[in-house]
């Protein structure tokens, strides 16, 4: 099993004709992903790589059956892209747009919260099921299937751990970035509690970083409620306090989201702490055995 996407997803790409739109459905299309439509307003009627070009989501649901979107729209338009998405009922919106204005996603965390949309992102790469279909920009050939989940904050990062579970032998059930932002569509809490109830998943990496509060969350419900293995990685240890590093999300102020007290109380909840990115791999062998 998997998580959220699998081999009945059929995804509409919102920002198709774009550059960095066509060349990630290109990219899905080979990975074997249903994409089974795509939006961009007036120009309906095209075709991308035998994708049919819609005006609106509504069309592309109503004529095509698309349950997932994977948006590519520039910032300043991403949060009505998402907001259109899930007026139309999709199950899951992964948003890959970097640099949507804060105030926006304000906006949209409002709009999603009466709504059964599932929203990953943004500033993400978003979701594979490997073997099955991927919704996004990861790398699919690093991909394995397999038992291990994966929750990230980072990108490349993901994409690093990935490499390393998949050489180790370990595949994945599925791979999820939530995205770097300070304002994102799910948590790592979200996404454990679906793993927790996902049969094929028998353990989860989780990658945080520093700032912000979730993975200290994240901590407290594995403690609480989640009965498989965790081990954890967290970017930024050696980052000086006050500083912003790399997502708009990792800021460390106030005296809260500083790399040890992560660690700390990842550890008191139980879960294995890589201090080494490298040893990651190995590691993984001796909590989660093979797959």
């Amino acid at each position: 099993m998997s998580i959220l996407v699998d081999e009945k997803t059929r995804v509409v790409v919102q920002g198709i004709t774009g550059r960095e739109g066509t060349f990630h459905t290109v990219q899905m299309l080979k990975y074997g992903t249903t994409v089974a439509a795509g939006v961009t307003p007036g120009k309906k009627g095209q075709k991308i790589e035998g994708v049919p070009v819609f005006n609106t989501i509504h069309e592309a649901v109503k004529y095509e059956g698309a349950n997932a979107s994977c948006i590519f729209v520039p910032p300043l338009f991403a949060a009505d892209a998402i907001m259109e998405a899930a007026s139309e009922g999709l199950p899951v919106i992964v948003c890959i747009t970097e640099g949507i204005p804060a105030l926006d996603m304000v906006k949209v965390a409002s709009f999603l919260e009466d709504k059964p949309s599932v929203l990953i992102g943004p500033n993400c790469p978003g979701i594979i099921s490997p073997g099955k279909t991927k919704v996004g920009i990861m790398p699919g050939h690093i991909h394995r299937q397999g038992s291990i989940g994966v929750i990230s904050r980072s990108g490349t990062l993901t994409y690093e751990v990935v490499d390393q579970l998949t050489r180790a032998g370990l595949g994945q059930s599925t791979c999820i970035g939530i995205g770097g932002d300070s304002i994102i569509g799910t948590t790592f809490i979200d996404h454990l509690k679906r793993f927790k109830e996902d049969p094929q998943t028998k353990g989860v990496v989780i990658i945080g970083e520093i700032g912000g509060s979730a993975e200290e969350e994240a901590a407290e419900y594995v403690r609480r409620e989640f009965p498989k293995p965790v081990i954890a990685f967290i970017a930024g240890q050696t980052a000086p306090p006050d500083k912003r590093m790399g997502h708009a999300g990792a800021i460390v102020s106030g005296g809260k989201g500083k790399a040890r007290d992560k660690i700390k109380a990842l550890e008191d909840a139980g879960i294995t702490v890589v201090k080494n990115l490298g040893n990651l791999g190995e590691l993984a062998v001796e909590v989660f055995g093979k797959n």
